[in-house]
């Protein structure tokens, strides 16, 4: 167990928590949510250790072990995969290497051989003879290969980087497990496996993620941050939603009756104070008047934009056509061939772990780069908004949010642009700011509002939520279900797909595509489906191993 005892943290002379006292328990996975600037990864580093309380402590069940997701992808470029793993039980790693270097003194002494003795006994109660096979069985699930168990930290990729560290996490079954935002640059496949980890893990899971569908398949718990305390409910993400909009609403509804009779005993105090015959009755109902409180309820500190694609012209029957296209980057092939036609009620979510192969058939659409063959053609009744993934380029000015938005704008009127940054919740003097120095959900906002402001029939958008806050990806997932026009995304936020999506259109290793007419869960249900992916993901293995995979 863990807990916070009346934990109050300052910054500055502003309390981001305020005599906070909450339990964590064994056998339950805790989703701490909260508004973007709540705490919720400070309070996770006060719970590590990390960071020190303003006043009040942390304490844990003496002997417990806790283990936390690190952010630093760098800190153990000088060690290999496997090694790295291992790491995440400190002592255990301790121990082997202890071990190791007594075994490689060339004067072994009668004392090296009792230490030796010792760190065995240590080593055999700690399961270490397992040690690299249940490192490997963790990176296997998350995606990381057998040939790159021994490589070098440095030598991966950033995606890869970050499961690393996420298997460190996980290993050798602590007691106590702290994940911030866990499935951030995770693709699809290990995000399933992940949630099925924590399912079965028995320990305490304290969680922070903006990814909802996740949320709800593993908590046991909400823990929700607002105005500096902690509160919380049973259940899941979406028992949580409905839990507090239900006490909002009775509260509100407490509150109406109270008012109600604040109104019959003030009307009577006024009709009958001056009347000596019912003066006596009048004080009687002045006092009951004075005992009613009605309750103090707080609208929470969330904000939700407000993300409405309203497009300038209804869009044809001729959308969009795509024939044989193909794309080599670097050497690989990422696009084999590729055709598909799009419907004028299509919205397609581009899914799996091919993630250059989307950002580059994107591209291509958009007219940013050219395939290597075939062709693609949009219908005559089409406008098209883009949503990169990279937008470096679009920030690098000194422009204001204001001014960016007006080079943008079909309307010359700042007031005009002005109602657009206002619904992304950029109010009053937010709209001098410049641009080069937003943070990355201000600039998804900037991007939206860009977006809405052009009127376009058809969208498309490369992992439009990353950098969001759970509120603003609601908005922009009831935005895009709403939106009457044709959508082609990619995302790694399961429910934002399931909900927006009718179309599915996997890129596989191979550069090829699986295309279908369903929802993302049928399709990920499907047993053809998952035929065709294994088929494919098991002949890129064989190449990569010289044919040698059982």
């Amino acid at each position: 167990m863990i807990s916070a005892n009346n934990v109050t943290y300052r910054v500055g002379k502003k309390a981001l928590f305020e005599d906070v006292n909450i339990k964590f328990t064994e056998g339950n996975c805790y989703g701490l949510i909260g508004a973007n600037g709540a705490g919720k990864s400070t309070f996770l580093k006060i719970l590590s250790g990390n960071l020190e309380t303003t006043k009040g402590d942390v304490s844990i069940t003496p002997g417990q072990r806790l283990s936390v997701l690190e952010q630093d992808h760098f800190k153990y470029d000088d060690y290999t995969v496997l090694d790295t793993v291992i790491m995440g039980n400190a002592r255990l790693y301790e121990i082997m290497k202890e071990k190791d270097a007594i075994y490689a003194k060339e004067d072994f002494s009668d004392e090296d051989g009792i230490r030796a003795s010792e760190l065995e006994g240590e080593f055999a109660d700690m399961n270490g003879w397992e040690a690299e096979s249940d490192a490997a069985q963790l990176l296997n699930g998350l995606g990381i290969g057998t040939e790159l168990h021994y490589s070098m930290m440095r030598d991966l990729n950033g995606s890869e980087k970050v499961k690393v560290l996420l298997a460190k996490a996980l290993f050798g079954n602590p007691d106590i497990l702290l994940l911030d935002e866990p499935t951030n640059h995770l693709d699809l496949d290990a995000i399933a496996w992940l949630e099925e980890f924590l399912i079965d893990f028995e320990n305490t899971v304290i969680v922070v993620s903006h990814d909802r569908y996740f949320l709800n398949k593993v908590c046991t718990q909400i823990a929700d941050i607002d105005y500096g305390k902690i509160q919380l409910y049973a259940g899941n993400y979406d028992f949580w939603y409905e839990s507090s909009q239900l006490l909002v609403k009775q509260m509100k509804e407490a509150n109406k009756k109270k008012e109600e009779k604040i109104k019959e005993l003030q009307e009577f105090i006024s009709r009958f104070s001056a009347n000596a015959s019912k003066s006596k009755q009048a004080t009687s109902r002045k006092r009951a008047l004075e005992k009613i409180e009605l309750e103090d309820i707080k609208p929470s500190s969330r904000k939700y934009p407000y993300i409405d694609f309203r497009p300038d012209r209804e869009i044809g029957n001729e959308v969009l056509t795509v024939e044989n296209l193909s794309k080599t980057i670097n050497g690989v092939k990422v696009l084999d061939n590729i055709s598909f036609i799009l419907g004028r009620e299509d919205k397609v979510a581009f899914v799996g772990g091919n993630e250059l192969a989307k950002t580059t058939l994107f591209q291509i659409l958009m007219g940013e780069i050219e395939p290597d063959e075939g062709s693609y053609k949009w219908g005559v009744t089409t406008s098209q908004a883009y949503f990169p993934k990279d937008s470096t380029k679009e920030f690098d000015n000194d422009y204001t949010i204001a001014d960016w938005l007006m080079g943008y704008s079909p309307v010359d009127d700042i007031t005009y642009v002005r109602g657009f940054l206002g619904r992304m919740l950029f109010a009053g003097e937010d709209g001098v700011k410049k641009v080069r120095v937003l943070s990355g959900g201000e600039k998804v906002r900037c991007l939206l509002s860009k977006m809405m402001i052009s009127g376009a029939n058809c969208l498309v958008l490369d992992e439009p939520t990353n950098h969001l806050d759970m509120e603003s990806i609601t908005a922009l997932n009831n935005g895009l279900i709403k939106f009457p026009g044709v959508a082609l995304f990619s995302c790694h936020d399961h429910q934002f797909v399931e909900t927006t999506a009718n179309r599915i259109m996997e890129i596989l290793p191979d550069g090829s595509m699986i295309d279908k007419i369903t929802t993302y869960d049928e399709y990920l249900a499907s047993d053809e489906m998952a035929r065709k992916r294994t088929a494919v993901y098991m002949a890129e293995a064989e190449d990569e191993s010289g044919g040698d995979v059982e």
